[in-house]
């Protein structure tokens, strides 16, 4: 069995075990051991959060560097449409896709334009008989890790739609093999210019049975200032822009789900209020939807910590660029069929965070230890025990990964309970 790659990782000798990482980690997969954190491999989906909230950066995104794509006699830039957002003043996107090539690229393909597509796509899925409603978006990668590991029993509502950017990364492909006959296909290297870490981990895990058309992944904030010193703004560029207002909006929260064309969608993002909208989906507490976008960075892909710019500045600047553009430069061949290429058959297994153990009377046992255990905590989720509740601690002391003892405010409480039980 293979070893997932993380794309978040911890710079130990910068961490001073502060529990900040501990409380914003939504799959609680943070604790603190020896005086630092330690990030559990398996609970992780590479979200960001701790990275967005650890006030010495002892968090960081592992992506990477420019250089990565030297091996590659040719080279194509996969742009996500929040690179557009970043820079201050653009009114045209092809100063970005004209910067690109000069930093290096030989080619661009837009993601937003392959947005367009799979939004056209979608409209066809959400028609097919059979499908289980909600549909939830599968574009942001951790969001189906979030599903799979924490709310297994929606996993059938998730859109077995590729991403855009693994969309972008075929038809760049397919498109350099066409102009470029002489190259081999190890000539042709793709990177995607990510504001997300999700989409490194992404790329270099795969997807269940699917290996991703993508080569390497370099952040938006390591390419920026390359493209600052290139774009140079009223200079004569060539029109390279082939996307519309769906494609760019993809950026933003609630941009893929209004490209649908349906009134009953719910789009959210931010993960505490994704985790809120999961849990009102699995109660059959929500009303009536066809399709929900989830985001976990707060305002969609503008919020990533990969970026440059406050995502509510992002978005205002996405916003002003979408003046004059056509709602979209992108159709579809058919209305009622859906190419193999855009769809995935099988989601990536993974053994759910709430499951105790593979047998059934042992889970059950063990849930009862850890209520018995927690009632004798002071609940009030300190985090002084290293991890981020007293749930948490509870399962972890039942599980043989923690002693009841590290808990410094109940520790009268839990020595008493030890005590009752010796004598009994």
């Amino acid at each position: 069995m293979n070893t997932y790659q993380h794309s978040v990782l911890l710079d130990s000798s910068k961490c001073t075990g502060c529990t900040t990482c501990l409380k914003h980690c939504p799959t609680e997969a943070i604790r603190i051991k020896d005086g630092h954190a330690v990030i559990n491999d398996k609970r992780c989906i590479d979200c960001g959060e701790c990275i967005r909230n650890c006030p010495h950066q002892a968090k960081k995104a592992v992506c990477s560097s420019l250089d990565a794509m030297d091996r590659f006699k040719y080279k194509i830039a996969l742009p996500a449409p929040t690179l557009y957002g970043q820079f201050d003043n653009l009114d045209d996107i092809d100063y970005v896709l004209d910067g690109l090539i000069k930093i290096g690229f030989d080619d661009v393909f837009e993601v937003s334009k392959a947005a367009e597509l799979v939004s056209a796509y979608t409209r066809i899925y959400l028609k097919t008989e059979g499908i289980k409603k909600p549909i939830i978006s599968s574009a942001c990668p951790v969001i189906v890790r979030l599903i799979a590991l924490r709310f297994p029993s929606l996993s059938s509502n998730i859109l077995h739609m590729l991403p855009p950017m693994e969309v972008a990364a075929q038809l760049a492909r397919q498109k350099a093999e066409k102009e470029h006959p002489e190259l081999n296909k190890e000539d042709i290297g793709i990177c995607f210019i990510s504001p997300c870490p999700a989409k490194v981990s992404y790329v270099n895990n795969g997807f269940a049975d699917y290996k991703s058309n993508v080569d390497e992944v370099v952040s938006i904030s390591d390419i920026y200032f390359k493209l600052i010193n290139e774009m140079e703004y009223g200079s004569e560029i060539a029109p390279l822009c082939e996307s519309g207002i769906i494609g760019i909006g993809w950026a933003s929260s609630g941009g893929e789900a209004t490209a649908i064309f349906n009134e009953k969608y719910l789009a959210a993002d931010g993960i505490e209020n994704v985790i809120r909208v999961l849990d009102q989906v699995e109660n059959g507490n929500i009303p009536t939807l066809e399709f929900i976008e989830l985001n976990a960075c707060p305002g969609g892909c503008v919020g990533g910590v990969m970026t440059m710019q406050n995502p509510f500045i992002a978005k205002a600047r996405l916003q002003g660029l979408r003046h004059g553009l056509p709602v979209s430069r992108n159709s579809i061949n058919s209305s009622d069929y859906i190419p193999d290429e855009y769809v995935f058959n099988e989601l990536p297994e993974y053994a759910p965070i709430t499951r105790l153990s593979d047998n059934l009377a042992e889970s059950m046992r063990m849930m009862a230890d850890i209520q018995k255990l927690k009632n004798f905590l002071p609940n009030i989720d300190c985090g002084a025990c290293g991890a981020p509740n007293c749930r948490a601690f509870a399962e972890d002391v039942i599980k043989g990964k923690a002693r009841a003892a590290a808990c410094p405010i109940g520790e009268r409480s839990l020595n008493d309970k030890e005590d009752a039980e010796n004598d009994g």
